[in-house]
């Protein structure tokens, strides 16, 4: 039986590049329903995707963010009963090409959740210091809070399969992610796992995360993640 596939690309003023990625994904993949949340974009990201005629696209009436794009693209997935989600980007950062290493250990029965490192081969884009430093931080995190060691965790390029799907179209972060997302699936007990991918810079415009919300990224998920660990702690007594 053949397994169903569907790409998740949450997209916001991603015009310049949006069409490239599409475009990869139905090279590498051409079996991959692709679905492109637009997530309030104020460009032409959704004429763009359209005139693809590969993608299926949702605009979305404001901007929800990172977290309720990808949550939308989720209940998509779960309710169009599909076997495997994948999450790429819409700036070009994740290669479509690579799709192949994140879906296979989750198709084979592997692991329910499979990311996309950009640490494991000395290759490809490896992001600024700052945002190094901020990906150790909360590998510290993770493993301190989970006993599980994950090099990447704020990669978006991952994917799921059906217990994920479900799960996240059930409850997902919305704000900055995929840190907590992780975890989240950490304490329910799925195999999460990490591949080496190649990745790029983005292929156009800017990134949103500024110095200062870098910061309010770091906090906001230190905060959630104890958050959670207390509760769990609580509902153990």
């Amino acid at each position: 039986m053949q397994v169903r596939m569907i790409a998740i690309i949450p997209a916001y003023n991603e015009a310049g590049s949006i069409g490239g990625v599409i475009a990869g994904i139905r090279r590498h993949q051409p079996d991959m329903d692709i679905l492109v949340i637009n997530d309030g974009s104020t460009d032409s990201t959704s004429a763009v995707a359209r005139a693809t005629g590969c993608a299926h696209v949702i605009d979305l009436p404001v901007n929800l963010g990172i977290g309720g794009a990808v949550q939308t693209g989720y209940l998509y997935a779960h309710r169009h009963g599909y076997d495997i989600a994948v999450q790429i980007d819409g700036d070009g950062q994740h290669d479509p090409g690579e799709l192949e290493k994140i879906i296979a250990p989750v198709r084979e029965g592997r692991a329910e959740c499979c990311i996309g490192t950009r640490f494991g081969e000395n290759q490809g884009y490896r992001s600024t210091a700052a945002r190094r430093a901020g990906i150790h931080y909360f590998t510290w995190m993770i493993r301190s809070t989970t006993r599980h060691r994950l090099t990447d965790p704020t990669s978006g390029f991952r994917a799921l399969g059906r217990r994920g799907i479900s799960s996240f179209a059930a409850y997902y972060p919305d704000d900055y992610p995929e840190v907590e997302a992780i975890v989240v699936l950490l304490r329910q007990g799925f195999t999460v796992l990490e591949t080496p991918v190649l990745m790029h810079t983005r292929a156009a415009g800017c990134s949103s995360i500024t110095p200062l919300k870098s910061m309010y990224y770091m906090i906001k998920v230190s905060l959630a993640v104890v958050m959670a660990r207390l509760r769990e702690a609580e509902k153990a007594r």
